[in-house]
């Protein structure tokens, strides 16, 4: 298995589950969520991590190929006393598809570590969560391992003493960097944070839109009603697919000449959107 073929690479939802809660995980894949996110890391209090890594173990061992890469690991970060024991135990269910999502990513030598104790088919997201991860996007996009980029907002706000508006128009910056770095990596679209207001539909799916007109393909999800929303809103609706079927198939009469479609000119830019979002070309 290669970086690209991993679901998480193009998951549109990317829903957390904790560790200490096995009994959510069967639940947490049937929720339409793309991709679950068992975290290791923030959602499990020091004195129960060690249990937490034997419940996740049991689990993976219990789970066919095809699940197994619908789910993400949030492991604990590099610095922690916990980390190695969790690269540990995800060896051989990375080698069969689960991807590593790593906290607080900012050294590159760091990813090849972390790679290197998986094994050369894991695949990883880098969680950019600071300052020094910004910074090091740009390198830290091109290592050979790294599938997908992420952005924990909340943690990159703490990080420089932000206090974002709602609109959180204070994080264009960062939001861009991530994009654009992907871009420039040959990655797949990143994956934006939380919405932390689990009843407040009206905020998730704004927050969802201004994800997608920055350019993410993904947004971290922390309850199952969070799901079918953010699915919609980053994905593609029928009217849009029937369009850009329209658009190939009146570009294969044309044979790569520029055409008129409902009066709008029709070149490559607009095709290469089209197959876009038929996930063709």
């Amino acid at each position: 298995m290669t970086a690209v073929s991993s679901p998480a690479c193009h998951a549109r939802s990317l829903l957390f589950v904790p560790a200490t809660k096995p009994e959510r995980f069967a639940k947490a894949l049937d929720s339409g969520a793309d991709c679950i996110i068992i975290d290791l890391e923030d959602a499990v209090a020091e004195g129960s991590k060690d249990v937490a890594r034997d419940q996740l173990a049991q689990f993976l061992t219990s789970l066919a190929p095809g699940v197994l890469a619908r789910i993400v690991v949030r492991v604990n970060a590099v610095d922690t006393c916990w980390h190695a024991a969790d690269l540990a135990m995800l060896r051989h269910s990375a080698a069969q598809g689960v991807t590593v999502m790593q906290p607080k990513s900012e050294a590159p030598a760091a990813l090849r570590d972390i790679a290197q104790a998986l094994g050369a088919n894991a695949c990883l997201v880098a969680l950019i969560e600071s300052l020094a991860g910004l910074d090091a996007v740009d390198v830290l996009a091109r290592e050979p391992q790294v599938a997908r980029l992420a952005f924990g907002h909340l943690d990159f706000q703490l990080d420089l003493g932000m206090r974002a508006s709602v609109d959180e128009p204070e994080l264009a910056f960062a939001r861009h960097a991530l994009v654009a770095a992907s871009r420039r990596a040959g990655l797949p679209a990143p994956i934006d944070g939380v919405t932390t207001d689990t009843q407040d539909a009206e905020r998730l799916v704004a927050d969802a839109r201004r994800a997608r007109a920055f350019g993410f393909g993904g947004k971290l999800c922390i309850h199952p009603t969070q799901v079918a929303r953010v699915n919609e809103t980053l994905g593609y609706s029928e009217a849009e697919r029937i369009w850009a079927r329209r658009v190939l198939d009146e570009a294969a009469r044309h044979g790569g000449e520029a055409f008129s479609l409902d009066g709008r000119m029709v070149d490559l830019p607009v095709i290469r959107a089209a197959q876009a979002v038929l996930g063709v070309g």
